[in-house]
């Protein structure tokens, strides 16, 4: 007999009140980037941000409420329309901006977090992991939308795992329906896919009792999904269902934008360390799985498949998804932290991994701002009220992720100086901004790619021959022309009918001289 006292044993994992102080550093560390950075890189970014300045003045600016005005629809991408113009009421649109990010972040690694404990029954600090991936190759094109549906759409999962038994799960489940309807398509799918997932594994894990109880369980989860019936009939985006088309390529690309952000050797690097850690874990008998996960891969992986590179008009429809279910995979896994070594090793890792994305991020944004600051220099230039064009000098430009910045750079002219830009997004069904009519025929409706500088030379004069374009005549109906993706040393494209006003190491912006109008 021994005359130890006995000790009690050691929990398998963090503590609530550990794994909340851990998110709370977490969080501080990720949250430097977007807060030291008031207009990211992010390809988007800049055009939403305009959008909610628009909303937010509710026709106050004579000069905007001159160019634009809003359009309420049942529109499924309408989460930041609703949140971010009341934030800006308080704040500036900048600040509402980071405040809107921040709130993705939260949502979507406390989703994970909820998540994992309505599958394993206790609160783990393995979804922590969750955070080394909120900056992702999904997040650069600034889809701020679709963001912030991921999060809500891991905490729909939860609730109907944690309801699972209870009636009151359908009515919860079509609230959830409803609010991704309005952040986006492709967020309300992803939620399918992880109803879908969970249902067809309990179908198998019941497998010994009758099958057609059974099957009509499965066929009332799709119940909730129901209500996005009458929204999609009430919404002009139906008018785009014909706007499809798949592509094999790009599939493989979809994958990498979970984890590379600017940098292969980093991306390679934490995916190979978190790999290792892994198959310790494994090898050591540490690591569970919850039922869900199979079944979300092969569920996952077929939409993957299927999915079409653009529907319904949105573009990189298919390449979303990974993401989105990444956050989903990870919370379907549980670290054994019972051992002090291996608590200690997984925070040290945790913290290391995290503290490698934001410098990461932090150093390319930090060089890429330093282009985008000199744009909004420029910005200052311009009279207010102008009407500007945006122009490419490289028509592959705005593909390469380093590039991603400026692609909508030209935005921050409707914030500062209450300017008309070309590329605002103001494309029925898809957004509820609109160019008045006197202005309509002058932008890019259709969400395509800007003119080339050629372009701009053929057009000058007479419409463009293929067919009329939004920049025909264009010294008629312009003041300024941004022409991006220079390169130093780059000549006046149109001397006779441009001053150069500014320049950039990736941009030139051009006055159109009086003689031209």
């Amino acid at each position: 007999m021994s005359l130890r006292p006995a000790f009690p044993r050691r929990p398998a994992d963090l503590g609530p009140r550990v794994i909340f102080l851990l998110f709370v550093l977490l969080f501080a560390l990720v949250a430097i980037p977007v807060v030291t950075h008031p207009v990211p890189p992010l390809s988007d970014y800049a055009n939403h941000l305009a959008r909610m300045h628009v909303i937010g003045q509710g026709g106050r600016d004579a000069d905007l409420a001159r160019f634009y005005s809003v359009e309420w629809a049942v529109i499924p991408n309408l989460m930041m329309d609703l949140i971010v113009p009341v934030i800006d009421r308080f704040t500036s649109v900048y600040v509402a901006g980071e405040i809107y990010t921040l709130g993705c972040f939260a949502l979507i690694t406390f989703g994970t977090l909820a998540l994992n404990r309505a599958l394993f029954g206790l609160w783990s600090a393995t979804p922590l992991l969750a955070f080394p991936l909120l900056y992702n190759g999904i997040f650069l094109i600034g889809v701020m939308n679709y963001i912030f549906g991921i999060g809500l759409a891991l905490l729909a999962l939860a609730a109907w795992v944690s309801l699972r038994e209870r009636p009151v799960r359908y009515g919860v489940a079509t609230v959830f329906v409803v609010a991704l309807f309005f952040c986006h398509l492709v967020a309300l799918g992803v939620y399918g896919i992880g109803l879908l997932a969970f249902e067809i594994g309990r179908l198998w894990e019941t497998r010994g009792t009758p099958l057609r109880p059974r099957l009509l369980s499965l066929c009332a989860a799709g119940l909730p999904f129901l209500a996005a019936v009458p929204l999609m009939a009430l919404s002009p985006t139906l008018g785009l269902s014909g706007e499809n088309y798949w592509a094999p390529q790009g599939k493989v690309t979809g994958v990498e934008f979970i984890i590379n952000v600017y940098y292969d050797v980093v991306a390679f690097g934490l995916t190979g360390v978190v790999a290792i850690a892994g198959v310790w874990a494994l090898r050591h008998g540490l690591m569970r799985t919850a039922p869900l996960l199979i079944p979300l891969l092969i569920v996952g992986g077929l939409v993957y498949l299927a999915m079409p590179r653009t529907a319904f008009a949105t573009y990189m429809a298919d390449q979303r998804i990974p993401t989105a279910l990444a956050f989903m995979v990870l919370a379907c896994v549980r670290v054994d932290l019972r051992s002090r070594l291996v608590r200690r090793a997984f925070a040290v890792l945790l913290v290391l991994l995290l503290c490698i994305r934001v410098t990461e991020v932090q150093v390319m944004w930090d060089r890429l701002t330093a282009w985008t600051d000199g744009f909004r220099a420029s910005v200052a230039k311009i009279d207010r009220g102008s009407r500007v064009l945006v122009a490419y000098a490289d028509p592959r430009g705005g593909g390469a992720p380093m590039d991603l910045g400026l692609v909508h750079a030209a935005c921050l002219a409707m914030i500062e100086k209450g300017a008309l830009v070309t590329t605002a997004f103001t494309v029925p069904g898809k957004q509820i901004l609109r160019a008045n009519p006197p202005y309509r025929d002058f932008v890019d409706t259709e969400d395509g790619f800007p003119p080339t500088v050629e372009q701009l030379q053929v057009s000058a004069d007479s419409s463009t021959p293929d067919g009329p374009r939004y920049w025909d005549l264009w010294p008629k109906h312009f003041d300024y022309v941004y022409v991006l993706y220079t390169e130093p040393g780059d000549l006046n494209p149109d001397p006779e009918r441009l001053d150069l006003v500014a320049e950039g190491a990736r941009f030139q912006l051009y006055k159109v001289k009086p003689e031209a109008h």
